[in-house]
């Protein structure tokens, strides 16, 4: 007889592989093929696109569809979307001028394979297309159109200076000089937990959700991207490289603000179940159909990868 615990890790694990399953299935359609001229940029653009991952932001997009019970299938153009902002930041981030980093998902980062100036333009290439397919007759074609200006415009947001970026920007300068909370926070929630809280965000507004749930999930998402980039600096000390598929301790290396960095191991770990709680909590009006974020933030919170 399995436990609850057991039936929950087996009833996730083939959630998201199910929803992974038809992101990459979504994802093949979506990109171009490789045989468009110049090659070059396109097999770059698939190489990090097809390279796997957790496919964490475009599963939360579907997921939050589902719990407030619209049709995940329709997001499909919204999810791949994210994907490929968050590749397209990926790729960026590995190059010499940011991370420097030589291994993504398990194998050589981009500008390691394809040269630095094509890796540059495959993740500016992956940014536009985002776009192009959120705007596309096929999304277009699924929600309303006010709904449709509403995510992209929110999708837009979270993706610039006022989101990723300029969380990118915060965790460049803050390199080399001492952690401070305020600061530190600041960097989680715009480089790592905006596109986190708007993939939710999106999927739960082209589901017809209404304001008050939009607004739940949102603060959902705001705590398990607090969380989520907590237990990757965690995993940065005491991770598997191997699992991981990138090197460890980078963030030493590079003397990056960082949770453990200012409060230590331990206190960081309670932070991040702090976090994981308060997201949790926000889903308390919701009924079985938010199993799977529950479970997700949970994930997030206790992974190894």
């Amino acid at each position: 007889m399995t436990s609850p615990m057991t039936d929950n890790f087996d009833y996730l694990k083939s959630y998201l592989a199910e929803k992974k399953s038809l992101v990459e299935k979504a994802l093949e359609e979506y990109l171009p093929g490789e045989e468009h001229f110049p090659e070059i940029i396109f097999q770059s653009v698939r190489y990090s696109m097809l390279a796997g991952g957790k496919r964490l932001r475009p599963i939360l997009c579907l997921a939050a569809a589902e719990a407030v019970g619209g049709n995940a299938s329709a997001l499909l153009p919204v999810a791949c979307a994210l994907e490929m902002i968050h590749t397209y930041s990926l790729i960026h981030d590995d190059l010499p001028v940011m991370d420097d980093d030589d291994y993504r998902r398990g194998r050589l980062t981009n500008h390691r394979v394809f040269g630095e100036d094509i890796a540059v333009l495959a993740g500016d290439a992956l940014l536009t297309e985002a776009f192009c397919l959120l705007a596309g007759k096929d999304a277009a074609g699924r929600f309303p159109p006010e709904k449709l200006l509403e995510a992209i415009r929110e999708i837009s947001r979270s993706a610039g200076l006022f989101g990723m970026v300029g969380g990118q920007v915060a965790d460049i300068q803050s390199e080399g000089k001492s952690a401070d909370q305020q600061t530190l926070e600041y960097i989680h929630l715009h480089k790592t937990g905006e596109m986190i809280k708007v993939s939710v965000v999106a999927g739960a507004l082209l589901a017809g959700a209404d304001e008050k749930s939009v607004n739940a999930l949102a603060d959902y998402g705001k705590n398990i991207g607090l969380a989520f980039q907590i237990t990757d600096d965690i995993l940065d000390i005491e991770g598997d490289k191997d699992a991981l598929g990138k090197a460890t301790g980078q963030d030493a290396a590079l003397k990056k603000m960082t949770y453990p960095s200012l409060m230590g191991l331990d206190q960081s770990r309670e932070i991040a179940k702090q976090y994981l709680g308060a997201a949790l909590k926000c889903l308390d009006n919701f009924d079985g159909r938010a199993e799977p974020l529950r479970l997700i933030a949970k994930y997030i919170v206790e992974r190894t990868v």
